[in-house]
Formats: structure tokens, C-alpha cells, sequence
């Protein structure tokens, strides 16, 4: 296994309308330019900052295209310092295909398929697989860009479980066994030593796939 050269941490967006409405929206038209935060959910991340001692105005920021984690990074952003925010689509929540817009209960249909097959786009929803793969492929673009780097990837439940699956050398489904990752909770992925931590900053181990 190798080494990566940067350090990596989750960072789900907060509270957001759909999660106060109970609805899953995960379609790029609606997501991208609707149900941004609440104020429930600008509070949350202004209060994870405060924990966050290991960010600064040198950490690289990147974030998915929906409305919820652009807000989110956008206060990220201000926090910080850090001096841009780089969209990446490829961060953007998993889509849930015939779900959408429907109560958010149905997440678990899907999540109880991703445990026996997932390569199976069950009701249109995209494949656990495919969003594992998704999500490392940007950890494998940063690795080429960057060394010695902190950074902060803005996304959502799903990518961000199945981005650490990646992390632990775990299938994708396995992907509900891991704790959850909850509305602006920020977690690290590849600490150098294999530790647990507490609250958000739940450590993993440094090797990557």
C-alpha cells in the first residue's frame, strides 16, 4: 500500500433544508441551486470550526456543487481564511435515483441492497461502487497536485462514508458498519497512526488503497 502525501478530512455540510423536511434530494438540477442550510445548519459548522484546530488559512478547500455544501465551505472559507473554495462535481451527493424527492426514510431501501450487491443501481440509485470510486478518484487527483498538504473535502453522508471505506481498505458495502458521519461533523481520514478519537475527529489509519 502506499503513503499518501497529504492529509485528508470529511467534511459534511450542516443542517440543510432537505434534512428538515425529511426528503432526499440528490439530483443535480435541484440540489445545486436549492435546499441550501437552515440557520440550524450555519451554526452547526460554525460551531465544528471551533474544534478544528488542525485547519488553517494554508488548508486546501474543495467542495461539492449542491447548494448545501457551497454554503457549507463558504463558511469554511470565511473562517479560515483559506483563500478559495475549488468545486469539484465529482464530491457531489450520490444520487438516489427514483427516491428523489421522496421521504428520506427510502435511504435505507438502498443501503440494505449496497450490503449484498454494490454494483446494483437499485431503483436508479447510483451504485455504492461507483461512488467510491468517484471519491477516490479526486484523493488520486489531489495526490498528484499536491504534497504535505491539509485537506478539507465538503460533501455529503453517503460520499463521505464511501470515501472511507476507500481509506480502510473496505469494500463499499460496507459502508453502513462505519459510524456516521453527522450534519457538520468533520472527520479525519489518513492520520499517520491508527487511532480512534472522539466527537468529530474520528481517526483512520495513513494507507491508502
Amino acid at each position: 500500500m502506499n503513503v499518501l502525501k497529504n492529509t485528508y478530512y470529511a467534511f459534511r455540510h450542516g443542517q440543510s433544508r432537505a434534512n428538515v423536511e425529511g426528503v432526499i434530494i440528490s439530483d443535480p438540477a435541484v440540489g445545486t441551486v436549492d435546499y441550501g442550510l437552515t440557520e440550524e445548519g450555519r451554526r452547526q459548522v460554525a460551531a465544528s470550526l471551533e474544534l478544528a484546530d488542525a485547519f488553517d488559512t494554508e488548508s486546501r478547500l474543495f467542495s461539492s456543487d449542491f447548494l448545501r455544501a457551497r454554503e457549507t465551505a463558504e463558511i469554511i472559507r470565511e473562517t479560515l481564511g483559506v483563500p478559495e473554495i475549488v468545486i469539484e462535481e465529482r464530491l457531489r451527493e450520490r444520487f438516489f435515483g427514483e427516491w428523489e424527492g421522496q421521504c428520506h426514510a427510502n435511504y435505507s431501501k438502498t443501503w440494505k441492497k449496497d450490503a449484498f450487491d454494490p454494483n446494483r443501481e437499485y431503483c436508479g440509485a447510483e451504485s455504492s461502487r461507483a461512488v467510491q470510486e468517484r471519491m477516490w478518484a479526486v484523493i488520486q487527483s489531489l495526490e498528484h497536485v499536491f504534497e504535505e498538504k491539509t485537506v478539507i473535502l465538503v460533501s455529503h453522508g453517503d460520499p463521505l462514508m464511501l470515501l472511507q471505506t476507500a481509506f480502510q481498505n473496505l469494500g463499499p458495502e460496507r459502508h453502513r458498519s462505519l459510524p456516521y458521519i453527522e450534519t457538520a461533523q468533520w472527520r479525519l481520514l489518513n492520520p499517520q497512526v491508527p487511532i480512534i478519537g472522539t466527537g468529530s475527529n474520528l481517526g483512520m489509519r495513513k494507507d491508502s488503497l
